[in-house]
């Protein structure tokens, strides 16, 4: 999986629950916690750091998100932990995740869920806040069960699952808890793709070569990552607004080195080499 993209050797960040590694363009953010990825906010701080070190890196263009091993992308938030902190310690937990994820969304470069195993409550809202999610097919499920223990989805599952699905959709799957496979979530719009490998190293790689396809200098990095602002931005505004967000990006795409690039390229019959500036 690794060799594929020459990736770097694990780095663990400094709570040791998200390992970092990076090569061809692509920084892939592994969260580890067994046995099932439960993050905890030791797991969410290694992961917001993750989000700051691939958005500063000049080297990325493309984030993806994974779990180790083969049975778990995430199964949520650590139970066991919520059960013995105080609710002042919960709000802050969810206000801390919320400030990550919107992290997240906003670092204006492509990020993918590469969801190889069971996705299920707080591991969901990861996925979702994601421009991507690719699923390993019969890895596993996922959902939002969070109603069985008497809460609802309090890391933005309320709001994003309704914007990816539809409000009927999103409140039916959240309020029953049910769990899906991941090929009615690819049916229902909750995941962009279903990959067929044998294990979860093979659709990992198969994973980073699609990431890898959208850097420098196969691809305009820099035009993806105008591309999820303007959609990012603009789908929560009004639409002269978002227009105006569309023009003022485009504006500053036309300037850029890789768009004299491609419509040079276009112009002389040639394939570009961008350089993501």
């Amino acid at each position: 999986m690794s060799d594929s993209l020459s990736l770097s050797n694990a780095e663990h960040l400094p709570n040791g629950k998200v390992t970092w590694q990076s090569g061809g363009g692509v920084a892939l953010l592994t969260l580890t916690n067994p046995p099932a990825n439960g993050y905890s906010l030791e797991m969410m701080q290694d992961l917001d750091a993750a989000i700051l070190k691939a958005r500063f890196d000049n080297d990325v263009y493309v984030i993806v998100i994974a779990g180790e091993g083969e049975k778990f992308f995430c199964a949520g938030a650590d139970i066991s932990m919520l059960e013995s902190v105080t609710p002042e310690f919960k709000y802050s937990f969810c206000l801390h995740a919320n400030e990550t994820m919107l992290r997240l969304e906003h670092t204006p470069k492509l990020t993918i869920a590469a969801l190889g195993g069971h996705c299920v409550g707080g591991g969901l809202e990861v996925a979702l806040s994601c421009d991507l999610r690719f699923a390993r097919k019969d890895s596993g499920r996922c959902g939002l069960p969070e109603v069985k223990l008497g809460v609802l989805p309090g890391t933005g599952g309320t709001q994003r699952l309704a914007r990816a699905i539809g409000k009927s959709k999103a409140i039916e799957l959240m309020v029953t808890g049910d769990l899906v496979d991941y090929d009615r979530a690819e049916a229902l719009g909750l995941v962009n793709r279903i990959i067929e490998a044998e294990n979860n190293d093979a659709f990992l790689a198969q994973v980073l070569e699609f990431a890898a396809g959208l850097c420098p200098p196969h691809h305009a990095s820099l035009a993806v990552g105008h591309i999820k602002r303007a959609v990012q931005t603009g789908a929560e505004i009004p639409l002269e607004a978002g227009l105006a967000l569309e023009r003022e990006l485009q504006a500053k795409l036309f300037l850029s080195d890789d768009a004299q690039e491609g419509i040079r390229a276009f112009v002389e019959k040639r394939k570009p080499v961008f350089r993501g500036r």
